[in-house]
């Protein structure tokens, strides 16, 4: 069988704060350190010490990826795309998610968290919030980079990775784990178990929590998660 590990990040500052994060580099709150070193103690605990690694390029889930690995007693190097950044939220990014409720209606908001093909409010190119503004995406062309984002827009993203980049570690046998975000691995979650647009909107993902997926290939045999998370 092959080993597949994915990892929600710790709890962030915009976590805590109950704010839309997306593609804002916010730290991990001190629950969130916490959270990535009970994860590395979970791995070494259960002799899940990953052989690769895949992180996004948001400090929460680099941060999560480095306790998580230094807890279980390695110094792996994982390779960092930002295709396995969180869901882009547009003009919602740094919001409270009350208060939007408040403004737009708990419906609305609905929607936009968690529909598949729905996308927020769009951020202009103009603005701070916009990748292109942000030297970290310098080397991307502007027509990939996000002004907001659909579920359905992050999986068409983070797809083109999984398959040329972390599919072909796990089929070569090695212990796979994949640090990002929410929704980039409900997008993975959806392509692994063929889960309904409709149904996918049912998912959560704990913060800090590893989900092992046992593979017959890339086909998911059994999957749990390791600690106390459910």
């Amino acid at each position: 069988m092959n080993t597949l590990i994915l990892l929600r990040h710790g709890q962030s500052a915009w976590n805590l704060e109950n704010r839309f994060t997306g593609w804002t580099d916010v730290p991990l709150s001190p629950q969130g350190e916490e959270e990535a070193r009970n994860a590395g103690l979970a791995l070494k605990k259960s002799g899940l010490c990953p052989e690769a690694a895949f992180v996004s390029v948001l400090r929460r889930a680099e941060d999560t990826l480095a306790i998580a690995l230094k807890t279980c007693g390695l110094a792996a190097t994982a390779a960092k795309s930002w295709r396995l950044n969180e869901r882009h939220y547009g003009a919602l990014q740094g919001l409270n998610k009350a208060q939007t409720a408040e403004k737009y209606g708990q419906e609305q908001v609905r929607v936009w968290r968690r529909s598949y093909d729905v996308r927020p409010p769009l951020v202009e190119t103009t603005d701070p919030r916009y990748p292109g503004n942000d030297l970290k995406y310098a080397g991307i062309a502007p027509e990939l980079l996000p002004r907001g984002e659909s579920l359905k827009d992050t999986e068409l993203r983070a797809m083109p990775f999984w398959e040329s980049d972390i599919a072909p570690d796990l089929l070569a046998g090695k212990t796979t784990l994949v640090a990002a975000h929410g929704n980039s691995l409900r997008a993975i979650i959806k392509h692994l178990e063929h889960i309904s647009d409709q149904d996918i909107a049912r998912l959560e993902i704990p913060t800090g929590a590893p989900l092992v997926y046992r593979l017959d290939g890339l086909k998911p045999l059994k999957k749990y998660y390791l600690g106390n998370a459910r």
